[in-house]
């Protein structure tokens, strides 16, 4: 790509310069990082028919498997969420259609004045992945269900969280079975807590920095930011918000894993 310049002092003199040719000679600043990072959480012994099915039949104790036996688990999660909103004393913001999340959570952290905790607490329809139970017949003309994989418009709960090293994030949970999660962080924020807490010297930007005292140590300490402290900050937040999964259920969804596809 080329853009064009004018040359100072004389307007009708025009010279073509490269990207790589104004990066080379304007920047003053270069530093590699992680940007935004939107991930994606799961149990993945939980991810087929078979697997789902086990779960459903060990963890009810039924013979069939059907998604309506999970209906009550999905019940009670939201009732979790609704107490932990009300312990909390944290606002439950519906999101509109079209309306910019982001903006609503910026003005909620401009407004928050502790190292950590929780702004609010978003809710959303959106369409996600789930089970449906199908109904089939065998050989013999006889009924029964089935577990397929299918999509549906569920809520969407969105906790937005502030973390001392990490800063603003999020993490949103799938009100349905098997209740599929996402985490959105910033390697920029992350940095610039970094810094200050290190009392580095440095100019920020909006999702970046313009400028700093030491670059050849910011450089270190963003190639320091790796999945161990990712992980770590995603556990934090799990053991700070309600989840659908007791030990007792984790287990059965681990030994999940074992179960084969077999005939009805």
């Amino acid at each position: 790509m080329a853009l064009t310049a004018l040359l100072a002092g004389n307007p009708k003199q025009m010279i073509r310069q490269n990207v790589a040719d104004i990066l080379n000679h304007h920047v003053v600043l270069e530093l590699e990082g992680i940007d935004r990072m939107y991930l994606n959480g799961y149990i993945p012994t939980l991810q087929t028919g078979a697997a789902a099915a086990f779960f459903i039949r060990k963890q009810f104790d039924c013979p069939i498997a059907s998604t309506a036996m999970v209906a009550p688990m999905s019940r009670a999660f939201v009732e979790n969420i609704e107490q932990f909103v009300e312990a909390q004393g944290v606002d439950l913001v519906r999101f509109n259609k079209g309306q910019r999340k982001d903006d609503i959570a910026k003005a909620y952290l401009a407004e928050f004045e502790a190292d950590e905790g929780v702004l609010f607490v978003g809710k959303a329809q959106e369409k996600a992945n789930v089970f449906r139970t199908e109904k089939r017949r065998n050989e013999e003309g006889t009924r029964y269900p089935w577990l397929i994989r299918s999509t549906a418009m569920v809520n969407h709960y969105y906790f937005y969280l502030v973390d001392k090293d990490f800063g603003p994030l999020f993490i949103k949970f799938c009100s349905y079975f098997p209740y599929a999660m996402k985490i959105c962080l910033n390697g920029n924020e992350w940095l610039k807590r970094q810094l200050r807490q290190r009392a580095i010297a440095f100019e920020p930007l909006d999702n970046g920095i313009l400028s700093c005292d030491s670059p050849a140590r910011v450089q270190r300490i963003a190639d320091s930011l790796d999945e161990t402290k990712i992980d770590k900050v995603v556990r934090k937040g799990l053991r700070r918000l309600p989840h659908p999964f007791t030990p007792k259920r984790r287990a059965i969804a681990i030994n999940s894993r074992s179960c084969r596809p077999s005939s009805p």
